[in-house]
């Protein structure tokens, strides 16, 4: 289902979480689930994958997570900001140590001038540590490449927070 480099590095994420005995969990928009369904897809995952949510609506965003509705006016659901939010409530709502977390545009269609298709905002919170985020700039390279080069992204944060 995934490429084979891409579930590669999720087996040697998993077993990087395992030695350190870190439990992670998921928030995805643009992704709706990619993320956890690739971590499920390496046998083993269920020593690292606390849970994964799939916050596609603002509503479930903040009914399921914690986003606070005025920061999705303020900011769009497509935002620095959101990710960061989104990320440090999957951690609040789960018994994980890591988030990551995934909104964006995936296209074809939904991108404007100031968040064009291929826009991702990533953010990777872990416990007593400052909540990291990037942002993606991977243009119309269509619906399916966006979401895997997210799920990439995704994956290669939570490494390197989890990292030595």
């Amino acid at each position: 289902m995934f490429p084979e480099d891409l579930t590669s590095r999720a087996t040697s994420l998993i077993n990087l979480l395992r030695s350190k005995q870190l439990m992670l969990a998921t928030a995805e928009s643009c992704t709706g689930g990619l993320i956890a369904g690739l971590m499920t897809s390496v046998s083993g995952s269920s020593d690292v994958l606390d849970c994964g949510f799939v916050t596609y609506s603002n509503a479930a965003k903040t009914r399921l997570i914690g986003v606070p509705s005025e920061l999705i006016a303020e900011h769009g659901a497509v935002s620095t900001e959101v990710a960061r939010a989104m990320a440090q409530g999957a951690l609040a709502h789960s018994s994980a140590d890591i988030a990551v977390a995934v909104t964006g545009v995936a296209g074809p269609g939904g991108g404007t001038a100031t968040k064009p298709v291929g826009l991702v905002h990533c953010a990777v919170a872990r416990r007593e540590r400052p909540t990291r985020t990037r942002v993606l700039l991977l243009g119309d390279i269509g619906r399916e490449r966006v979401r895997l080069e997210t799920v990439r992204a995704a994956v290669e944060m939570v490494y390197e927070i989890a990292g030595p």
